[in-house]
Order: C-alpha cells, then sequence, then structure tokens
C-alpha cells in the first residue's frame, strides 16, 4: 500500500493512516479522559510515524488542540507533522452557534494558534457550515490566512454538494471531511465524483460506524450511549448488519487480518479518498491502526466487499 498520500491541490504530504483525536482531550464526548493517557497516544503516533493529525476547537472544547500543542512543543516535532483543525462553533449565552463569518473564522483560527503553540495550521477546516454566510466569503477569509502564512491548506466538513460548489468556485478547497463508511455511502452519488474531478481530498469520518465495522460486536451486545437509538444498532437492523460484518471477518480471516484494518484498507482504495483519520483510546490502538497498511487488497477482494454492502 501506498504510504505517502498528498492531500488535494495543497503541497502537503501524509501518511494515509492519520489520527482523528476526539478521544485526546474530548472531554466533552468521551467521559473520564486522562489528559496523560492522550498526551502518550499523541507520541506514540509520533513515534510509529504517524504525521497527519486531525483535532478541532470542539474537541473539549479547546483541551483537544491543546494537548497536542504542549506534545508537539516538548517533542521538538512541529515541523515533521501535518496539523489539522478545525472551526465553527461560538458560545453565545451558554449555547453553542455556529458562525462562519471571515471576523469569526479569523479570530478562531489566531485563538487555534495558541492553544496549539504554533504560528501556522497545515490545514484548516470549517468544521460545519452556518445558514447566512455565503461559502465562497468564508473561504476566501482562509485564503487570505493562507496567504499570510496562518494556514497552508483549506478543509471544509459537513458540506452538502451545493456548499461544497459554492465553497470551492475559486478552487481554494483542498479537503473535504464528511461522514462515509460501508454501512452510510451516500458520498459516493454525489461528493465523491465531485471531489475526484476537481482534485480535493476526501476524509472520511466515522469510518468504522462507532465499533460496528471493527467486528467487535454480536447480536448480544448492549448499548447505552448514543448507538441505543441508532437504528444501525436496533433489532433487524442491527442483525443484518452483523450478518455483513461477518462476511467481510471471512474475508479478513483468510488474509490472516483484522476486520477494521480490512475495511479502512477498502476505503483507500476509492477515488480521492488517500487518507483517513481513525481514532484512538490508547496508545495500543494507534498502533494497532497502522497495520491498515500491511493489507494488499486483490481487486476480487475489492469487489467482493462493495458487494456485501450494496
Amino acid at each position: 500500500m501506498v504510504n505517502q498520500s498528498k492531500l488535494g491541490n495543497s503541497n502537503l504530504i501524509v501518511n494515509p493512516i492519520g489520527l482523528g483525536t476526539n478521544a485526546v482531550g474530548g472531554h466533552n464526548i468521551y467521559p473520564d479522559l486522562s489528559d496523560e493517557t492522550g498526551k502518550e497516544i499523541i507520541r506514540t503516533a509520533i513515534k510509529h510515524g504517524i504525521n497527519f493529525f486531525d483535532t478541532a476547537f470542539i474537541y473539549g472544547p479547546e483541551r483537544s488542540e491543546e494537548l497536542i500543542g504542549e506534545v508537539l512543543k516538548e517533542e521538538g516535532r512541529r515541523e515533521s507533522v501535518v496539523l489539522a483543525t478545525k472551526g465553527a462553533h461560538k458560545f453565545v449565552d451558554d449555547k453553542i452557534e455556529i458562525d462562519n463569518s471571515p471576523a469569526f473564522l479569523t479570530e478562531t483560527v489566531e485563538r487555534s494558534l495558541k492553544r496549539l503553540q504554533t504560528d501556522y495550521i497545515d490545514l484548516f477546516y470549517i468544521h460545519f457550515p452556518d445558514e447566512d454566510t455565503p461559502k465562497d466569503e468564508a473561504v476566501g477569509a482562509l485564503k487570505d490566512l493562507k496567504d499570510q502564512g496562518k494556514i497552508k491548506s483549506i478543509g471544509v466538513s459537513n458540506f452538502t454538494l451545493d456548499q461544497l460548489k459554492e465553497a470551492n468556485k475559486d478552487g481554494y478547497v483542498d479537503v473535504l471531511q464528511s461522514e462515509y463508511n460501508l454501512f452510510k455511502r451516500e458520498a459516493e452519488k454525489e461528493l465523491l465524483p465531485y471531489t475526484t474531478q476537481h482534485n480535493i481530498t476526501f476524509v472520511p469520518y466515522f469510518p468504522l460506524a462507532a465499533g460496528l465495522l471493527a467486528g467487535k460486536y454480536t447480536k448480544d451486545t448492549t448499548f447505552e450511549d448514543g448507538r441505543a437509538s441508532n437504528p444501525m444498532f436496533q433489532g433487524d437492523e442491527f442483525l443484518s448488519n452483523l450478518e455483513k460484518v461477518e462476511q467481510v471477518r471471512k474475508i479478513a480471516d483468510a488474509k490472516g487480518v483484522e476486520v477494521a484494518h480490512l475495511v479502512l484498507s477498502w476505503y483507500l482504495t476509492r477515488s480521492s479518498i488517500n487518507a483517513l483519520i481513525p481514532g484512538a483510546k490508547t496508545p495500543e490502538q494507534v498502533k494497532n491502526n497502522l497495520k491498515t497498511l500491511d493489507v494488499e487488497l486483490t481487486p476480487l477482494e475489492i469487489v467482493m466487499i462493495d458487494e456485501i454492502f450494496q
């Protein structure tokens, strides 16, 4: 498998297996996180060759960026990593609002720079679209920051096709981050063709479908978090999904690899997907994610996995 990928039209080169860091300092997402464990996750990733880190203001909030900044400064490794963060959220009277205005995006980049203890961000995403700001104006503000050297490339996240087209009117968008996995393939209809046509890297989030595509659940598994109300994890749909995962497991077993590694490897065969950001809650999971790079899928296996989930 290719061990280097170029992000869109940028000059950024990454290991195709990066690290999503919502469990590093993401105290508002996961209970009982240890900041020291979070920092060790980052150290382990760097030690084992991961150079693409994905964080966001809302992870914590703020704490994920702070912890990553601390580690990169301690390790003296800022220049050797590609650092991506996201902004658009703001707190107004203790409520979260989404703001894509040029003034706010400029302000949120400045604040992220301080938390990350760096003078540039490699990839800055607009995390969510707001309802009012023209998307080309929002991206235009990021282009100004790019011209100033404060960011090196521009991304958008959770944008519809129409919003992406508007955002990319001047060809400034390098990366789209959006939900995509073998169970949720809507992006194949419009977003993946568009990103392929315009050389925009597509970075999928939730690639393992909240653990379902990691092959770690059985029909007796019960859920007490948000999955408990998700139809994917309920009743006949859950049982049907498990059957599909078991079909993938047969292919994985024959290759001597884990289901998760097989699934992640399959994504990297899709047009415009050349980088992944699986998360990790422990240093061991970081090292395990990297085993994806050892998987070589045959053309037949690629088709077989595709057809299981059609």
